[in-house]
């Protein structure tokens, strides 16, 4: 009989070693009902509409509004009056509100204003609207006293305005449930920790904390049972977090319980401010006693825990000098170094060496372009050498009336480097335009030379352009219309007129103008072009191709070989001589503005000469 009771007691035991070891991420959570969905969906303009109204009268005050799921029935109570049946048409909205710094009225007055006065708003909406007000304090209190179906009945709920504690509970419940739901009595708290419940309008990330009784497992160490856990209990918030929607940073600490009393009586930081400060989302009854305790002085640190806390002091002095070096040997150093390579780099440079930024700063812009003071100057250098000093362990302490001065030196000099970067940027517009203007302008009387109209003038150029672009090659009228804001932009510019968002504009546009005459311009050329080429076919199908300019000539032996090309002129017999190789850049330098014959007559000599290069065998070709 013992033997069995002593089998079943292991049995129990192994049992719940492999709840531990087969845990996995899955489990089912409270989501936001179809019913639910469909309702905050329907009544969305009404609700935007209370949201307005309320925070226009407590914008500061409202943490968060939701609808909230519908009521249950409650159960007869014998004796009692029959109970007030739910109205299924009644729509009840929770209103969270930050109590943090109300000075001027109790908690109750706070409470009654705020009700009777969204009360009347939600009426003047829809009757059926039923405002539930609830300020942080008394959600504070309810998870204090164990209430736990107020969060859940946040969770479930359907948030409609929220500053972020609202999707932080949602998503703290949905883990909590998911680590409640597979460690069963494993878990002993379930913590809200940091900015959640601290009165933070919106809290940035959201911090909870989980403890985990280890006082019965014996099949391996407290060590691995806590990074098992962990890893396990991290994976369950990422897959939370995935499911709530919520884009803020969901910090976990997992504690075993052991741990959790040994940090109590060390007098931890952290753990006496998770005492203090903390509000359980799920308690079996160890945290609240321990916070209750804490508050009534009983849990005192003990001498072992005093003595070393009295150690950190004179460590913690001797970080604090090495912080100040190190303040001066990076934080301040690449504080100015940095910017000053961005201005290097604004003016076309490469970005230098920290001594060679010194040198370049004071020759461009100190000494070239005068837009920088000698004085500015001193501060980097006087930065970089204390740099160097650190760096080499010349100097190994510094005081903090030094680390001041360091300070504001880097700050006037940030503030004036940022003046600069408007001179530069204002100088390098003007250029932008400038440019802008002249390629624009230059490309259209290109163009149009090339369509082959004549006398063309820069005043004349929009009309012209019309006419004889938009109209007989049938481009479309919006780049005439660029055309025209390139050249006012360049009087507005003159005049100081022009914004920087018009620049932006500008830019954009006269890009995309530009990219369309050079497109005409290269069919145009290369239609132009192709007149000039003459084909020859030779040996086993090998194709060759002669370019003929009004000065020069090109010849391809073989056209699969663009990279093989000769240069070379035609003489009055027609002939082709001083052949000798050429390059495809100096080919294309040619082609680019080609300049045509304007008439080339082809004399026998030049066939000879074809014959001469590939052999007898030679066809000559043309396009038809």
């Amino acid at each position: 009989m013992a033997k069995k009771a002593t089998s079943a007691k292991k049995s129990a035991k192994t049992k719940k070693q492999k709840d531990i070891d087969s845990v996995k991420p899955g489990a089912v959570l409270p989501k936001l009902s179809p019913e639910m969905q469909k309702k905050v969906d329907e009544l969305q303009p009404k609700l935007d509409n209370f949201k307005d109204k309320v925070l226009k009268k407590f914008d500061k005050y409202i943490t968060g509004m939701s609808i909230l799921p519908p009521p249950k029935p409650l159960s007869p109570i014998p004796g009692a009056p029959p109970q007030k049946p739910i109205d299924p048409t009644e729509v009840h909205i929770f209103v969270l509100v930050d109590d943090s710094d109300t000075q001027k009225m109790s908690r109750g007055e706070l409470i009654v204003k705020l009700s009777d006065i969204t009360a009347k708003q939600a009426k003047e909406i829809d009757e059926h609207f039923k405002p539930q007000v609830m300020l942080i304090s008394e959600l504070k209190e309810a998870c204090y006293d164990a209430k736990h179906d107020i969060i859940n009945m946040i969770a479930n709920s359907g948030i409609f305005f929220d500053r972020g504690l609202l999707s932080a509970l949602k998503v703290s419940e949905l883990h909590k449930n998911m680590v409640v739901r597979k460690f069963e009595k494993y878990v002993v708290s379930y913590i809200a920790v940091g900015s959640l419940f601290r009165g933070d309008a919106a809290p940035n990330d959201i911090d909870v904390a989980v403890v985990i009784d280890d006082t019965d497992v014996k099949k391996m160490s407290r060590y691995e049972l806590r990074d098992k856990l962990r890893g396990i209990i991290i994976n369950y918030g990422y897959e939370a977090g995935q499911i709530a929607g919520v884009k803020a940073d969901f910090h976990i600490q997992t504690y075993i319980l052991t741990d959790f009393w040994e940090n109590i009586k060390d007098a931890n930081p952290v753990i006496f401010t998770m005492l203090r400060d903390g509000v359980p989302l799920y308690d079996r009854g160890v945290f609240m006693p321990w916070k209750l305790l804490l508050q009534m002085g009983r849990i005192k640190p003990s001498p072992e825990a005093i003595d070393m806390n009295m150690e950190v002091g004179d460590k913690l002095i001797q970080r604090t000098k090495q912080k100040l070096l190190s303040v001066v040997g990076e934080d301040l150093f690449y504080a100015v170094m940095n910017p000053t390579q961005a201005a290097l780099m604004l003016y076309g440079l490469p970005p230098p060496t920290p001594k060679e930024a010194v040198k370049l700063m004071e020759e461009i812009y100190v000494k070239k372009e005068k837009l920088l003071e000698k004085k500015y100057i001193d501060i980097l250098e006087n930065i970089r050498k204390k740099f160097k000093e650190i760096e080499h362990k010349e100097l190994k302490e510094i005081s903090g009336k030094d680390v001041d001065k360091l300070l504001k030196d880097c700050q006037d000099y940030l503030d004036r480097i940022k003046k600069l970067f408007v001179a530069i940027q204002e100088r390098n517009e003007k250029g932008t335009i400038e440019e802008i203007h002249a390629t624009s302008l230059n490309l259209t009387k290109d163009l149009l030379e090339e369509v082959g109209v004549k006398g063309v003038t820069f005043e004349k150029l929009p009309g012209l352009f019309k006419v004889h672009v938009c109209e007989q090659e049938k481009v479309q009228l919006k780049y005439y219309k660029i055309l025209r804001d390139i050249i006012k932009a360049k009087k507005d510019f003159d005049a100081s007129i022009l914004s920087k968002q018009e620049i932006s504009k500008i830019r954009r546009n006269a890009r995309e103008y530009i990219r369309m005459v050079m497109d005409i311009l290269d069919v145009k050329r290369a239609q132009s072009l192709n007149k000039v080429k003459v084909f020859f076919k030779y040996g086993k199908n090998k194709m060759g191709e002669i370019i003929l300019l009004s000065k020069v000539v090109f010849v391809f032996k073989d056209t699969s070989k663009r990279d093989e090309v000769m240069i070379g002129k035609v003489a009055k017999d027609g002939s082709l001589t001083n052949l000798k190789k050429s390059s495809v850049d100096e080919y294309e330098k040619y082609i680019k503005a080609p300049k045509l014959p304007h008439e080339r007559a082809i004399k026998p000599r030049f066939f000879e000469t074809i014959k001469d290069l590939v052999g007898e065998e030679v066809e000559i070709l043309w396009k038809v």
